[in-house]
């Protein structure tokens, strides 16, 4: 029905729906959801809401929602249905999932809609699993992803956009995404026939701005293609700034956690002044919570999160447990946040996106989802579902073996993308055109007139290695604020700094573009600084592409083994790529553990596990899903930054263990193999 007041349609059609519509709007404050399944198929489920009743209404009967939070992006499509099948033995009859528009738009005019992006081909599946699906598509989703899943690639094209605003250059950008994502997503809407209720519009952004126009537009853009085939609704933290993300015509609800379940009188009282009428609902109640590196890993209790969800259903709530199966931030995609809940500065989400969900990051049962299933069986009818878990196996230890140095010539020549970039100031990731991985900056160092004379730079997003000649001399970093080192006389001529991204900033976006910015000056004698110019910008993208033509090229630099144990378990001359074998008798679920080493990033069979940091952890492990594994052999790659495994005899090859156990709370300490 909407679609009559908000597009151009029909004359007759447009006259009747918005006389409807505006004596709705004048007696409860609300049109959405009306009518949805109109002018589809005759045997459509229609979802709308009971004003009176204060119920969403499915096929003519009363409904209410028990979803949970399953992010297609963060488990590989073969584990699809599986995770999918647990969710709905727990008594869920909902699915929520955002959709990451970076992901299906990497690049300016590239789009991918295959293998983990097959956005159309989860929705089908979540249908035959019996989900009904509440479609969160943003375009901003936030979800610790990186940039909050904007693309990258918007920094570089207009330098001076404002996210979420009703900024031209962004709202043109959002768009053409929609034109590309919508049409595809319209026959799963419940009104053409499928199974998507509600489709939300922006996330939170009631703390985020207060920019009506953009959200108006949004809200319409939204519409113009589901057309009141589904319902409309917005999400917003609960606080005094609710009023600037709710939108006029679009169904308002919240969120929250246990702990501010002892609010939730107060809650609803905010939720109801924003959304007078309608059902209550809590669309991201959190289980869990996220993580950062180098703090505690966050746990929940699973009582509290039972007794706290049982609370919420006894309102005769709808409810979306956030999340119920995490998965895990695979390759680069995790994000970061800054200056979040009053803590000052930057700090990177870990790869494992466990959450301590109620599944946890394999896809298994545990004493948390006992609990939540028990919970909501008081409340729907559970359903008769028999699970087959994989099984999750320990592989032993793997020697590595020291395969090639980044920064040598092979290095360069494999694993960067194209020719050095030179310039007056050092290019930006996104200038360069690069999602993630590193960045080599280099240029020549003056005469210095100090020993030793300081080396400063404005700001590093968000780590660097600093090298003289290509001896490692410090390391820089945005988290912990350290932005300068002393340079010593004679070191050497040539400056080389390797720029890592550890996650573009998720939350209240603001454009956190990656690599150097501002000045990079050197100490002078009369108390100044030299700004440095004229630099060389080398990208290594170390995406999956470039690691299987590397070890398909047989490209390889041998390193004197002795040398190696002698001098380099400290990677004092820049990263350096090991590889090993894994071999499989029987296939299973398993988690590399890094213990001992440093910082980098692994892949098996050229599938990028993530990023691994053991020496700041929690996160000691990563996941490896048994569908990338095969039997017989599996190549590993680790790319490693800063310092390998010690071995337990000293005259062995550095080794990683493969369990069966994740580590995610633990501390790696100095384990040798």
């Amino acid at each position: 029905m909407l679609r009559g007041c908000w597009g151009n349609r029909k004359l007759t059609m447009a006259v009747s729906c918005c006389i409807v519509l505006a004596i709705i709007a004048l007696t409860v404050g609300l049109c959405v959801g009306l009518g949805a399944g109109e002018n589809g198929r005759e045997d459509s489920p229609r979802f709308t809401i009971d004003h009176e009743a204060n119920t969403f209404v499915l096929d003519g009967k009363p409904f209410r929602y028990v979803s949970g939070s399953f992010h297609y992006f963060r488990a590989v499509p073969e584990a699809w249905r599986s995770r999918l099948r647990t969710m709905r033995a727990s008594g869920l009859n909902a699915l929520d999932t955002y959709v990451e528009w970076s992901l299906h738009n990497p690049h300016d005019g590239e789009y991918n809609w295959e293998g983990i992006a097959d956005v159309v081909k989860f929705l089908e599946i979540a249908q035959e699993e019996d989900f009904y699906i509440i479609l969160r598509p943003g375009p901003y989703i936030c979800a610790e992803r990186d940039n909050g899943g904007l693309p990258h690639w918007l920094f570089a094209k207009y330098p001076t956009i404002k996210m979420r605003t009703n900024d031209p250059n962004y709202i043109a950008e959002v768009g053409k995404w929609y034109a590309q994502l919508m049409p595809r997503l319209e026959h799963l809407f419940v009104g053409n026939g499928g199974k998507i209720i509600m489709v939300q519009v922006e996330n939170e952004y009631g703390n985020y701005a207060c920019d009506h126009d953009y959200l108006n537009w949004l809200r319409d853009e939204t519409e113009k293609y589901v057309a009141g085939k589904a319902l409309l609704f917005t999400v917003d933290i609960p606080n005094e700034k609710m009023s600037c993300g709710k939108i006029e015509n679009v169904f308002a609800t919240t969120d929250f956690g246990i702990d501010r379940i002892h609010e939730i009188d107060e809650i609803w009282k905010m939720l109801r002044v924003q959304q007078p009428t309608g059902p209550l609902v809590n669309s991201e109640f959190y289980p869990g919570w996220l993580t950062h590196w180098q703090e505690q890993n966050q746990r929940r209790d699973g009582q509290e999160v039972a007794n706290a969800l049982k609370t919420i259903l006894s309102y005769n709530a709808s409810v979306n447990l956030y999340m119920f199966f995490g998965g895990t931030n695979f390759g680069f995609t995790a994000g970061a946040n800054y200056n979040l809940d009053g803590a000052l500065g930057y700090a990177a989400d870990i790869t494992s996106y466990d959450y301590d969900a109620v599944m946890d990051e394999a896809g298994g049962v545990t004493t948390k989802y006992n609990l939540v299933k028990e919970a909501i069986g008081q409340f729907l009818t559970l359903p008769d579902i028999t699970l087959n878990p994989a099984k999750r196996l320990a592989y032993g230890k793997v020697e590595v073996t020291p395969s090639l140095a980044l920064l040598s010539a092979e290095g360069r020549a494999a694993l960067s993308k194209g020719t050095p970039v030179e310039s007056a100031k050092p290019k930006t990731f996104e200038e360069l055109d690069l999602y993630s991985g590193l960045v080599l900056y280099e240029t020549q160092l003056p005469e210095m007139d100090l020993d030793p004379a300081l080396l400063k730079i404005t700001q590093i997003n968000d780590r660097a290695h600093v090298f003289v000649d290509m001896e490692l001399v410090g390391t820089l970093s945005r988290e912990a604020q350290i932005y300068s080192l002393p340079l010593s006389k004679g070191w050497g001529s040539t400056l080389q700094l390797l720029v890592e991204n550890q996650g573009r900033v998720n939350f209240f976006i603001s454009n956190d573009t990656k690599g150097i910015f501002g000045e990079v000056s050197l100490q002078l004698h009369n108390g100044g600084y030299l700004p440095l110019e004229n630099w060389r910008s080398t990208a290594f993208p170390l995406e999956e592409a470039y690691i299987k033509r590397w070890q398909e090229s047989q490209i390889e630099q041998q390193i004197r083994l002795d040398s190696f144990l002698a001098r380099q378990r400290i990677l004092r001359n820049g990263p350096i790529l090991y590889t090993g074998t894994l071999n499989v008798k029987e296939v299973g679920d398993t988690y590399l553990n890094m213990a001992g080493w440093g910082k980098g990033v692994a892949y098996v069979n050229d599938f990028n596990l993530g990023r691994y940091w053991p020496v700041a952890g929690p996160q000691i492990t990563l996941y490896v899903p048994n569908e990338v594994l095969k039997l017989g052999s599996n190549t590993l790659v680790i790319l490693e930054y800063q310092r390998a495994n010690k071995t337990a005899t000293g005259d062995e090859l550095p080794a990683v263990q493969f369990d069966a156990v994740a580590q995610l709370d633990g501390e790696s300490g100095d384990v040798p193999l």
